[in-house]
């Protein structure tokens, strides 16, 4: 579809921040300039007057369930969720079932992203087989049938030797490798966040060093191997204090945070709200305040979801038995936006964390420039309104903001030049 966008502001982080306009034609950005007349072969104009016309959204980081859980999610349900919250790409996750060790299940949900027709998919691989820990996958395999990078997601590497050698592999062919930071055997019964909540509610807690002893052990064989390394779901000031620490030695360090853990605190668990329970799980303000620090200084590079569908009757259960995680492609871009009306980052800041930098990771072409895929957002910074899970394109409505206001989202999102989502 040849498509022509009006009198945005064109924003693309180091490139380009002015009123202008862009035509579209046949997959790729073929004009940016201002006052450009409809062309003859022109199938639709958008009037983008007071919006945010971007580099598409990319999620480095989701659960979309398929193989193996449809009943949660599925590649399109994914997608489509995907694209209503203003991403054009999305990184899935390989803790399916049967987990995505091999060509043939990567091959699979690209197949199935193809159909969906949809937000892109990128599949993330599993470091080891069937995310045991123990024996490397065939990384050369698995990078050419598409994954895009590595990881375990879910479930540690618990192996320092293992990791330092999944660690040089990978850099030898060119795959980022994604690390879950846990150290089990610290809270091996623990539920949420190890503090004052945890006791008053009787729950087994988890405390920050669970996280932040795997972030230090591999941004020390990052510093060991040369390699680089990102961290996934960031979630302790302890981490956040590791990783700048390392960036500023010059190690080759990136990680990602997610909306959940800016906004909330483990407060939300009261009533024992599984609604809250995750992992990391929400932690105290002063972890809150420390990950928005990170995201202001440049600590923590990326934004991600770590959309992770559960059916109802995987949540509306004992807290203690409750699944992990919430739903969170649909709410991640006004949740990041809050933090711009609120003054503590710029619309710059959030594009390059939730777009450009991910794409820098991974490897992907991004960006609005002339001859580039017109893989577009455009936001509306004003427009509010009330989270209502009941509307989700996800498959799953296990989120924590339900009924909360937001203001600032996706209008309309143009993957390959072709709107797939419009408000």
């Amino acid at each position: 579809m040849n498509v022509l966008i009006k009198n945005g502001r064109v924003l693309d982080p180091g490139t380009i921040d002015q009123i202008t306009d862009i035509y579209i034609s046949n997959g790729v950005i073929s004009h940016i300039s201002e006052n450009i007349e409809k062309p003859a072969d022109c199938e639709k104009v958008v009037d983008a007057t007071g919006k945010l016309v971007v580099p598409g959204l990319i999620d480095m980081h989701v659960h979309l369930r398929e193989p193996g859980h449809e009943y949660k999610e599925t590649v399109a349900t994914g997608a489509l969720a995907a694209a209503w919250g203003g991403f054009t790409a999305i990184c899935a996750m390989p803790n399916t079932k049967p987990v995505n060790d091999n060509a043939q299940i990567t091959e699979f949900i690209l197949k199935q992203a193809q159909k969906a027709g949809c937000s892109r998919v990128y599949p993330v691989a599993a470091i080891s087989m069937d995310l045991s820990g123990e024996a490397m996958c065939e990384y050369g395999e698995l990078k050419d049938a598409g994954a895009v990078a590595i990881s375990d997601d879910g479930m540690p590497v618990v192996s320092s030797l293992m990791m330092r050698r999944v660690m040089e592999y990978a850099a030898g062919i060119g795959l980022s490798v994604i690390s879950h930071c846990e150290e089990p055997h610290l809270s091996p019964d623990g539920v949420m966040n190890e503090g004052e909540q945890s006791t008053s509610m009787g729950l087994a807690g988890i405390p920050n060093a669970v996280e932040s002893i795997m972030v230090m052990r591999d941004i020390a064989l990052s510093e060991l191997t040369g390699t680089a390394i990102h961290i996934a779901h960031v979630s302790a000031a302890e981490s956040v204090r590791a990783i700048r620490e390392a960036k500023a030695a010059g190690i080759k360090v990136t990680c990602e945070t997610a909306p959940h853990y800016f906004t909330l605190t483990d407060e939300a668990v009261t009533g024992y709200n599984t609604h809250a329970k995750m992992n990391p799980p929400l932690r105290t303000e002063k972890d809150r305040d420390a990950i928005i620090d990170g995201l202001v200084d440049g600590t923590i590079d990326v934004i991600a979801t770590d959309h992770a569908p559960h059916n109802a009757v995987e949540k509306e259960v004992e807290f203690n038995i409750a699944a992990n995680g919430i739903v969170g492609l649909e709410t991640s871009l006004p949740l990041s936006m809050a933090l711009v009306h609120k003054g503590i980052l710029t619309i710059d800041s959030i594009i390059e964390k939730m777009s450009k930098y991910p794409a820098k990771i991974l490897g992907l072409d991004n960006g609005i420039q002339k001859n580039l895929p017109a893989d577009i957002t455009i936001i509306d910074p004003e427009l509010s309104y009330i989270v209502e899970p009941e509307k989700f394109k996800s498959k799953s409505r296990n989120t924590p903001f339900a009924g909360m206001e937001l203001k600032g989202r996706a209008i309309m999102t143009i993957v390959g030049g072709k709107p797939v989502f419009e408000l």
